[in-house]
């Protein structure tokens, strides 16, 4: 524990769950194995397919990678807790596992744009897409999305290192987070709630209006599509997109962009389930293997598994 803020607590308790531990124990297994299983088999499939050695899918693999660490950094905590009597974790425990939530988070939430402005040039702008989306810029793009992420992050660590924790301890969340740990501190926590506004607030209206933006610019060039079957393909497959983006940062956004009394922290719990728990688990499905390309990939490796095991 950091010297300089005198703290007297030396650990958390994680409030969690206390409805059907043991039932909610199960799903949210089931969702961290679907999790686990879902982004980890694009990544060995993007990684073993030849065909998918493009711009797009390299992001999306990348995505996965983030996918799997963002969930990794609460889920199991979250079970483990869901098995125990008393669901304690120390201050430096839970310091650490609020930054890498932080990283993974924060970097994913400016990765989804990144991959929305990956789509409009490869839609708009098809002739120069393999020029503009180089493997350069690709890397420049990955890179400067961790680097954002972990700056961010230790800006709020260092923040909450700040603080003073004199009691009581028991953190009505399953996991550390900003607004619960704010709620405990006994100094003043004005500059952590404005900190936290502004930097998460202008990381989510950025990132949020790129990807918007990009899709508008997306459906406009669906609309000229002349196949009507072609176009609804195109159209269902953006909603899907949108969709999975609206629910990650509307969850952020309600979790982040308010005053801490505003919400209970009940409610608070249930956006962080779809933050941290659930867009982990749907988002190889959306962008994935709603995607022709990585259905023809995914029968070629089962083709070529079956072929090996039943010659």
């Amino acid at each position: 524990m950091a010297q300089g803020n005198h703290s007297e607590v030396m650990e958390f308790i994680l409030l969690g769950f206390t409805n059907l531990p043991g039932l909610l124990f199960v799903v949210f297994l089931l969702i961290y194995v679907t999790t686990l299983v879902g982004n980890l088999g694009m990544i060995i499939l993007i990684g073993t397919d030849s065909q998918l050695h493009v711009p797009m899918y390299l992001l999306l693999s990348n995505l996965s990678f983030l996918d799997i660490c963002y969930s990794s950094s609460v889920t199991p905590k979250l079970l483990s807790g869901l098995l125990a009597e008393r669901n304690t974790i120390s201050f430096n425990g839970c310091i650490t596992q609020f930054y890498f939530y932080a990283v993974f988070g924060t970097t994913e939430a400016i990765f989804l744009a990144v991959m929305a402005y990956d789509r409009y040039v490869a839609i708009c702008e098809p002739l120069r897409y393999l020029s503009v989306m180089s493997p350069r810029v690709c890397v420049q793009l990955v890179a400067g999305s961790y680097v954002a992420g972990t700056l961010n992050a230790l800006v709020h660590a260092g923040a909450l290192f700040q603080l003073s924790f004199c009691g009581p301890n028991v953190v009505n969340h399953f996991y550390c987070e900003i607004p619960p740990l704010l709620l405990l501190s006994c100094s003043d926590t004005r500059i952590n709630e404005m900190v936290m506004v502004t930097s998460i607030g202008f990381i989510i209206t950025t990132s949020a209006l790129a990807i918007f933006v990009s899709y508008a610019c997306i459906l406009l060039a669906i609309w000229n599509i002349r196949s009507v079957g072609g176009r609804q393909k195109a159209f269902s497959t953006c909603t899907s997109h949108l969709m999975a983006v609206a629910l990650f940062y509307g969850s952020a956004a309600f979790l982040y962009l308010y005053p801490l009394s505003n919400h209970s922290e009940d409610q608070r719990k249930t956006a962080s389930l779809f933050y941290t728990v659930v867009t982990p688990m749907l988002n190889p499905f959306i962008y994935s293997l709603r995607n022709k390309e990585v259905k023809d990939a995914l029968r070629r490796a089962t083709k070529k598994f079956l072929s090996g095991v039943f010659p």
